[in-house]
């Protein structure tokens, strides 16, 4: 199906905050669908493809992805704190979560905003049950039967699986969106991506 875009992301990644409001809003300006991939990038892409947490960067890299951030805030315009303090959080429940509301049928495509939104702009731990709850129950959905399926096999296999065939098809960051088998890496691509499904239409 070339009208959807496949949207790889990490509710811990700032960069994905940044692009998710204006990724929702190409969407609806083309029509085209956004399927959700909350996939394991400490634990899987980054072994695979060489990339590193942050925390294990060079000083220079650290410094230089603050620079950036400032920079990128105040060009979107949008509530950003650049050093939150639930961060990095532990996104295995809240992962698990997209991935439920996603099978389901049911918003992940918003809750995964909410959930970028409470990390970089809310003070929200992400890590937090009650916290999930709440922001379930603001996105009108179910969190207790979120919560139930995350934490099922069913669902850490599928994130498992996700994580790998990311790698296959050439994830390596977040967010990344891949559109008619073609590969953009960054909310910064945005504009790229843009191009390529406005010249589909």
């Amino acid at each position: 199906m070339t009208d959807l875009v496949d949207y790889y992301f990490s509710p811990n990644s700032p960069w994905s905050y940044m692009g998710h409001g204006r990724l929702t809003e190409l969407a609806d300006r083309y029509g085209v669908g956004i399927r959700v991939h909350p996939v394991d990038y400490g634990g899987t892409i980054f072994p695979a493809t060489g990339g590193l947490p942050v925390g294990k960067r060079s000083p220079q890299r650290q410094a230089y992805r603050l620079v950036e951030l400032e920079r990128w805030r105040k060009l979107i315009g949008i509530a950003f704190n650049i050093k939150p303090s639930f961060w990095p959080a532990d996104e295995v429940l809240a992962a698990g979560m997209v991935l439920a509301a996603r099978e389901s049928g049911d918003g992940a495509v918003r809750f995964s905003g909410s959930l970028l939104r409470a990390v970089w702009a809310e003070e929200r731990n992400i890590a937090d049950r009650d916290t999930l709850l709440a922001i379930a129950g603001e996105c009108d959905l179910d969190g207790e039967s979120l919560i139930q399926a995350a934490e099922t096999e069913e669902i850490t296999k599928l994130r498992a699986g996700e994580s790998e065939q990311a790698i296959e098809r050439g994830v390596f960051g977040a967010p990344t969106y891949i559109y008619g088998g073609e590969l953009f890496w960054g909310q910064d691509r945005l504009d790229l991506l843009e191009r390529a499904v406005k010249g589909n239409q």
